[in-house]
């Protein structure tokens, strides 16, 4: 066996490949891969071992170091689960990590254990519609307020902020426009902001990451507090399960332990072992061959003569090219765009912009090979809807406007097909608009 402290002279991608070469969740020297687990509930030696497994669980000062874990219950955790749980730590250079049952799963539990009835939520007015969709019908039932912001406006920010705020939350790049948060802004005005508040009453800053995945972007590395992470998206990477994740400080690895064994939004471990044998070691393959096919594909719209505007990160013309290159980076430094991009046709009113964009997304629902509409993104395959209809249809249509989104903008997440064919395919679809 390798020795495990030797393991930090190899790549970031090479260890997202084998993981740890031995993990105290479960002994497996003599498997290449981890075995798939099946079982719901574990066998107990005596009722002696029952009880110090329930007082092991989400409460690491009783839990032995270098000790495998106590199992009980599939719920309370698992060795696919705990195992994965390790690798998406190391992957966005985390402390722990959480998973769940979904992305927003992980959303809910982390909002769940850092806010409570009467304190508020501050999030940027762009973001995920089922996102939108808990923080207008769900948290107004718990009295917690939520005020949606524009967070370009630093400003904005800071006149907003009350003794009660307790978390800033946004999505960068944003979906669906792709428009980019300056992350390190975020992170050092919440700085000096709390550094005059009790630590009951800090503000913490939560980052929904899935654009960009961790071979893009880590907040983290920004001073952000924790980042969350539909599994199901570019990590997960093949649109075969659903899941979600936390990745944070160690100190709120129990409490959010506890959210999950309460609320039930438990990551099944049929879906956490795809994401652990195929997800993360592809994912550098993957996100980097997806890249250099969206940047071929964003200066193809780019210069089509029935296209209005293209926002990709990756393209100099965008607005915030700068600091694109500055925080979306892979795990050597180097500038990376990411793998989705949202454009508009050309159009004299915003009615005409949303049926020009329904033709030509039926269009390609018809005809297209390598473009499938559908919802989710981060897909081996091309995938491309309309959010204003679709993934965003939470956000009433004059909000829609009033937060960037363009009646007929159309979201592309670009596949692992060759760059080529899918420009072929949108070509062809663009002359029948």
């Amino acid at each position: 066996m390798a020795d495990e402290q030797n393991n930090e002279r190899y790549s970031k991608e090479t260890q997202l490949i084998y993981g740890k070469t031995h993990s105290m969740k479960w002994d497996y020297d003599h498997h290449v891969l981890p075995p798939l687990t099946s079982s719901a509930t574990y066998r107990l030696d005596s009722a002696q071992r029952g009880a110090q497994g329930f007082i092991e669980f989400a409460n690491t000062a009783k839990q032995r170091k270098n000790k495998q874990p106590i199992l009980i219950y599939d719920r309370l955790g698992e060795p696919n689960k705990d195992i994965l749980e390790e690798n998406l730590a190391y992957a966005e250079n985390g402390e722990c990590a959480v998973t769940f049952g979904c992305g927003m799963a992980a959303i809910s539990a982390i909002l769940g254990i850092l806010t409570k009835s009467g304190e508020q939520i501050i999030a940027h007015r762009t973001m995920y519609g089922c996102t939108f969709s808990l923080f207008r019908n769900w948290y107004p039932r718990y009295n917690i307020d939520v005020q949606l912001i524009n967070l370009h406006d630093l400003d904005g920010l800071h006149s907003s902020i009350t003794p009660d705020t307790r978390v800033v939350y946004f999505e960068s790049p944003v979906n669906p426009t792709l428009t980019l948060i300056d992350i390190g802004a975020i992170t050092n005005l919440m700085k000096r902001i709390n550094n005059s508040r009790p630590e009951d009453e800090r503000i913490y800053v939560v980052v929904d990451n899935t654009f960009a995945t961790p071979y893009c972007q880590r907040p983290l590395e920004h001073g952000v507090d924790f980042v969350v992470h539909s599994l199901t998206k570019g990590i997960g990477g093949f649109g075969t399960d659903m899941g979600g994740v936390v990745v944070g400080p160690e100190k709120w690895r129990d409490m959010l332990l506890l959210y999950r064994k309460d609320f039930g939004g438990v990551l099944s471990p049929k879906s956490a072992w795809p994401v652990l044998v195929y997800g993360l070691p592809t994912l550098s393959l993957r996100v980097q061959k997806q890249i250099e096919t969206s940047m071929a594909v964003a200066e193809f719209l780019e210069q089509h003569a029935k296209i209005r505007s293209v926002s990709y990160p990756g393209l100099e013309s965008f607005p915030q090219y700068d600091l694109a290159r500055k925080q979306m980076t892979n795990y050597d430094g180097e500038f990376a765009p990411g793998t989705l991009m949202y454009f508009t046709l050309k159009a004299a009113s915003a009615q005409e912009s949303r049926d020009k964009g329904e033709t030509l997304i039926n269009y390609v629902a018809d005809n297209a090979y390598t473009i499938t509409l559908a919802v989710s993104l981060g897909h081996t395959r091309t995938l491309i809807e309309h959010p204003g209809s679709m993934t965003h249809s939470a956000i009433p249509a004059e909000e829609q406007v009033l937060r960037g989104m363009d009646p007929g903008g159309i979201r592309l997440s670009i596949g692992i097909e060759r760059a080529s064919d899918i420009i072929q395919d949108l070509e062809e679809a663009l002359s029948h608009i």
